[in-house]
């Protein structure tokens, strides 16, 4: 599967863009809708280069779900899983409980899986709060 223009704009309004190379709070050079991998000091990209590094940079975050969950997907469930992914990661995906419930076939609890994954160093964050529960109500739609 691929993502849609809803999961694609769903990850474009929680990454926010960054036509400027900036260190994020991790101290990473970043750019565009949080795209890193050959990032330096100065770069500077146009809004349509930023859509272009994303959905390239989607094709890796994809494999992830398609490798890992071995239940169907819808397309809203399979937008919801990636924009989660994209954020937080492949290895949070195979260690996480979530992905062990979804294979389970039970997903009517994934959405509550996914809601537990708004801190960052320990602490609750409003905008990953945010962003888990859409993610949650697109996976539940």
């Amino acid at each position: 599967m691929q993502t849609s223009k809803t999961g694609i704009d769903l990850i474009k309004h929680f990454e926010g863009c960054e036509l400027y190379a900036y260190k994020c709070p991790a101290g990473v050079w970043t750019i565009g809708y949080g795209h890193t991998k050959g990032v330096e000091p100065g770069m500077q990209i146009t809004d349509e280069d930023a859509h272009n590094m994303l959905v390239e940079e989607l094709v890796e975050y994809e494999s992830y779900i398609n490798k890992l969950v071995t239940v169907g997907l819808n397309q809203n469930q399979f937008d919801a899983m990636v924009s989660w992914v994209y954020n937080l990661g492949s290895a949070n995906l195979q260690a996480s409980t979530l992905l062990k419930v979804l294979n389970a076939g039970q997903y009517g609890e994934v959405p509550a899986q996914m809601l537990r994954w708004n801190k960052a160093g320990g602490k609750v964050l409003e905008g990953l709060t945010r962003r888990r529960q859409a993610e949650a109500d697109l996976f539940a739609a």
